[in-house]
């Protein structure tokens, strides 16, 4: 997503934005032409904007603030940031838990924690997913980008076509190794009622479900859809991240 705000600055796009200390939230934004935002721009007026129509492709950027209030953690908040509580897995480093490298050598603390965060099984949409499954409703939403991993934009109906899950998801899995695709429910099963990762049947590797880890590439569709989707989105909204790593 660091990529996505430089092609908006390199293209001259013009931002609104507010940020709340008190929330883990940030909302951004941006149209080409300012005559197309109310004259006094607030939460309130994009959302009349939006009930009005004033908008027709309206581009969403969410991260991990977004799924906080499902009971999610994001990832560095000190204290309750998932980083902040991983020592029970014993691990060289917080971020290993998403090492590919390390999940090649001991794929055991991420097992474990795919049991906890597996879309659908302890974690619902919140209010703002299905917000973004309303701009799908209405025929408004040009694409929703995603940091998470959660899954809550699918499982809150948002449509595949108008979903680019940056970092994977979990609907498909495959071998680490070999990359010979895994049946997914398997792998569920494997992993959520065994509490083991699942083997390739191919090679033997390790399986794991699609979700970019470290020292693997983000999947190609954003790189497809990202350059199109900001050119010609006339309303960007940005929640719960702040677009930096």
């Amino acid at each position: 997503c660091t990529s996505l705000r430089s092609f908006c600055w390199q293209n001259k796009l013009r931002f609104y934005c507010k940020h709340s200390r008190s929330t883990p939230t940030t909302q951004l934004y941006q149209t080409r032409d300012a005559s197309s935002l109310p004259e006094k721009t607030t939460i309130e007026t994009i959302a009349e904007s939006l009930r009005s129509n004033a908008f027709k492709k309206v581009l969403v950027v969410s991260g991990a603030g977004v799924s906080v209030s499902a009971g999610i953690p994001d990832f560095r908040s000190p204290g309750s940031g998932l980083y902040d509580n991983l020592h029970k897995y014993d691990l060289p480093y917080p971020e290993a838990i998403f090492d590919v490298d390390f999940y090649n050598q001991n794929p055991q603390p991420f097992v474990t924690l795919a049991k906890e965060i597996w879309p659908g099984v302890n974690y619902r949409p919140t209010l703002t997913h299905c917000f973004f499954s309303l701009l799908d409703k209405k025929g408004i939403l040009r694409r929703v980008y995603t940091q998470n991993i959660d899954g809550l934009e699918a499982v809150a109906g948002v449509t595949e076509e108008k979903l680019v899950e940056c970092h994977g998801h979990f609907r498909s899995s495959a071998c680490i190794k070999c990359r010979t695709p895994f049946d997914a429910e398997l792998c569920q099963s494997t992993m959520i009622e065994q509490g083991e990762a699942p083997k390739c049947n191919s090679c033997g590797g390790s399986v794991k479900p699609d979700i970019v880890f470290f020292g693997e590439v983000m999947p190609s569709r954003f790189s497809d859809l990202v350059h199109y989707d900001v050119a010609s989105s006339d309303l960007v909204i940005v929640l719960g991240s702040s677009l930096m790593v």
